[in-house]
């Protein structure tokens, strides 16, 4: 079975760290013009000089987002983003304008382009066309059904890549596009400052009764009917490979750092079960990877139109199992102590798992000593602290620990 490209977000360079360490082979993410989340972390050129060079040295690919829709005054320094862009070593810019793809084609010769799930590609026509004009990939409408991926994929030429979105949040509207945001705040998802109001809890007001507002409420959290539920292909990923899609994209460049080392790692894990030992290996391991993807905060997931259709119902809030505690920031063979950026309180005794690319390892957390003071401790809450912690299993940089949710008000 060919293997796919896993392609994750990083939306700074904490989250792109994560994704190398937990096995992305590509990773993507937009400088602070020109990409459709301009309130990510981003990169500013130094940093993305940086950040090609840790998936190089990784043996992995860098791809820019450059897919705001650019007005005629923005084709210039768009042209001069991408120049750089190229210069820095960048593997390829995601584009969803056809203005933007033919300025880039003619200014930046070299610099491979791969089309946008917002310019909301649904046919073989429209990508081949892409392809006669110099595109590399095309990243397919969110729209699709597998049936339909697997037809448009026996359409299209070999040398054509195909993307889909596996993972993430999605977006009520078409592909994207989105005007409630512009409409209601002035900020244009179109132009990468979408403010969410489908996220928002909503309520319904009657012509004759000034005044009197009835919440539509699915549960006691509220209302979300607006608000589409989160993608999770991970129960049909052997159909998905089997439909002959290059790359699967995680969505989540407004995430954190643990959200996309949990997701990568389990998707890494089923990829490499799937396309080496085989479909039942797979099957059999995947409560597990489920039980995986529920580690981080997520919404009400579904498998979005893949299989056909979207279920009814909204996305009912954000729950997750485990919490994020530290992040190892060295090595050490088992029963070493190895040094921890602390980013939750955890107690000694508490039920812990150190997540590695292997997969996650449990113990019961052992006291602690933290470095700024040299005292042995049984808690500790403060962001930020170093510590260092002997562990039962070898520890890598950048392996994770986490733990129970807990309520921080009460310590």
């Amino acid at each position: 079975m060919n293997k796919p490209e896993l392609l994750a977000p990083a939306g700074n360079m904490d989250s792109l760290r994560a994704a190398l360490h937990f096995g992305a082979d590509a990773v993507y993410g937009g400088m602070h013009r020109f990409g459709l989340r301009a309130f990510a972390g981003n990169f500013s050129p130094e940093e993305l000089r940086e950040a090609v060079a840790r998936c190089h040295d990784a043996g992995a690919r860098f791809y820019l987002t450059l897919n705001v829709f650019p007005y005629d005054d923005e084709l210039a320094d768009l042209a001069e983003t991408a120049r750089f862009a190229r210069e820095t070593g960048v593997d390829a810019a995601i584009v969803s304008d056809l203005g933007a793809i033919c300025t880039l084609r003619g200014q930046v010769p070299d610099l491979p382009l791969h089309v946008s799930t917002q310019a909301s590609t649904v046919n073989h026509v429209a990508a081949a066309h892409y392809r006669e004009l110099g595109c590399e990939r095309v990243i397919l409408a969110r729209e699709m059904s597998l049936e339909r991926i697997a037809a448009l994929r026996r359409q299209v030429p070999a040398d054509l890549e195909l993307e889909t979105f596996v993972h993430g949040a999605s977006c009520v509207a078409w592909s994207g596009r989105c005007l409630l945001s512009a409409e209601l705040t002035g900020r244009s998802g179109n132009r990468g400052a979408c403010a969410q109001p489908c996220r928002w809890n909503w309520s319904l007001s009657e012509e004759k009764r000034p005044g009197e507002y009835l919440p539509i409420e699915e549960d006691d959290r509220g209302t979300y009917l607006l608000s589409a539920r989160d993608l999770n292909a991970m129960p049909i990923l052997p159909e998905l490979v089997a439909a002959g899609v290059s790359s699967l994209k995680i969505e989540g460049r407004m995430k954190t750092e643990y959200y996309v080392a949990t997701v990568t790692a389990a998707y890494r894990r089923a990829l490499d079960l799937l396309c080496g030992e085989g479909e039942e290996a797979f099957r059999a391991a995947l409560p597990a990877l489920m039980d995986e993807l529920r580690a981080c905060s997520h919404r009400a997931w579904d498998t979005g139109f893949l299989q056909g259709g979207r279920p009814a119902g909204g996305a009912e809030g954000f729950s997750q199992t485990r919490e994020y505690v530290a992040r190892a920031v060295s090595c050490a063979a088992p029963g070493e102590p190895a040094r921890y950026l602390l980013k939750n309180r955890f107690h000694r005794g508490d039920p812990l798992e150190l997540l590695t690319p292997a997969g996650p390892v449990s113990f019961r957390a052992p006291a602690f000593l933290r470095e700024s003071t040299g005292e042995t401790l049984d808690t500790l809450g403060i962001a930020g602290e170093i510590i260092r912690m002997a562990l039962p299993a070898a520890v890598s940089e950048g392996d994770l620990l986490r733990g129970p949710v807990r309520n921080h008000r009460e310590g």
